[in-house]
């Protein structure tokens, strides 16, 4: 009973630890399926994000804000740098790039990686800034089944359920919103969607917005379980 206990904790553990990694993993999807791009720069929009939401939730904290309109504004700040992020990224990177080969257009993508980290250090600092924004206790399951019980960490919990409602709303958007359905005709020809009147500039914007807000909430979580740093995001 005791290795089977051990069995399955690491087993849990190993399956939410996925799962967190799927928050990363749905911005590189979210972009390639919309654009045909393979968004090298996914992870550095996380760092950028996390950096904005925690440097603004310090600020709005230490002026005396309640915690929770602190919050508030912080995410509310973060989603309009992320924003920003995005207009700049389709003006200057993507937009004039449209109808390249996919090497170049992921070429392009590796100087975005550069460009937002080094910002991002420069502009927020290179310090490891800790996140509180979920539990990060644990539970102790099945304590009657196995010694000990089964341990579940709570954040992981959490990142699970974010993942998947994130996955179910990403789902629908694609394939019953008129905007999703764009995203896919432009992903599978860019010229064809163009000629029947699809504003190619406004809907890689849309989808570099939209991963940019799941950056936003990949680094709500694993700035809460690692701090959010370099290293880590």
């Amino acid at each position: 009973m005791i290795a089977l206990g051990q069995f399955l904790e690491v087993l849990i553990g190993g399956l939410m630890s996925g799962v967190l990694y799927s928050l990363v993993a749905l911005g590189f999807v979210l972009i390639f399926k919309a654009s045909g791009v393979f968004n090298y720069a996914q992870g550095a929009m996380v760092l950028l994000a996390g950096l904005a939401l925690v440097r603004a939730l310090d600020l709005l904290v230490a002026n005396g804000l309640p915690l929770w309109v602190a919050v508030v504004l912080a995410i509310g700040f973060a989603a309009m740098i992320m924003a920003a992020t995005a207009w700049l990224i389709e003006r200057f990177v993507i937009g004039p790039l449209v109808n390249q080969d996919g090497l170049t257009l992921f070429m392009s993508t590796i100087g975005v990686t550069f460009v937002i980290e080094g910002a991002a250090e420069m502009i927020f600092g290179s310090d490891v800034y800790p996140l509180r924004l979920f539990p990060t206790d644990a539970w102790f399951l099945f304590e009657g089944l196995f010694p000990g019980g089964i341990l579940v960490n709570k954040l992981d919990v959490w990142g699970a359920l974010i993942a998947g409602v994130l996955v179910a709303g990403l789902a629908v958007f694609f394939q019953r919103t008129k905007t999703g359905r764009a995203l896919r005709a432009v992903a599978d020809d860019h010229l064809a969607a163009h000629s029947v009147g699809i504003p190619i500039s406004w809907i890689w914007f849309v989808v570099w917005l939209v991963a940019g807000l799941v950056a936003l909430v990949a680094a709500t979580v694993w700035g809460t379980k690692l701090g959010v740093q370099f290293s880590g995001l």
